[in-house]
């Protein structure tokens, strides 16, 4: 009997998987990494670390960039500048972000599980993050019109 040579179709179905699940985060191009994030906006809310317990706590006071409509930033590439406590996420810094979002892409991929069925990489629509009530659309409140001593008035349990 001849020995086969390896199936085209084979390769084939794994360039059908999506990216996100035949790729590390690590492999991912910038498109695609940029692309994992759904506009959810939980990332950009202020929260409260309690020095003690080291337990964070959102609050429903947005960062001053994110247009709260979209639930995208108004500055998105100068917002490390304009925001000094802007982090920017890489496959090594996700380990070293516990407060990230339960529901965000990146750390559902970095804890190896599956992206959400509102995701928008998934529902193919834009829009079905919101529409899910994953956002911050419409549940916030944008940091210029809060006291910084009134934050934790404004603590909130809906993020995770």
């Amino acid at each position: 009997m001849a020995a086969r040579e390896p199936s085209a179709y084979g390769a084939a179905m794994d360039q059908q998987e999506p990216f996100w699940r035949r790729k590390s985060l690590k492999e991912m191009t910038k498109a695609e990494w940029e692309s994992l994030c759904d506009g959810c906006g939980k990332c950009c809310l202020l929260k409260l670390l309690d020095e003690d317990s080291g337990a964070v706590d959102y609050t429903d006071v947005s960062c001053k960039l994110l247009d709260t409509a979209s639930c995208r930033c108004t500055d998105y590439k100068r917002r490390n500048r304009l925001v000094p406590g802007c982090v920017v996420l890489s496959p090594g810094t996700l380990e070293h972000l516990p407060w990230m979002p339960s529901s965000c892409a990146y750390r559902l991929l970095h804890e190896g599980k599956p992206l959400a069925w509102w995701h928008p990489l998934v529902s193919g629509e834009r829009d079905s993050v919101h529409k899910a009530g994953m956002s911050v659309r419409h549940r916030v409140i944008p940091e210029q019109l809060v006291e910084e001593d009134d934050l934790e008035d404004h603590i909130v349990t809906w993020p995770r």
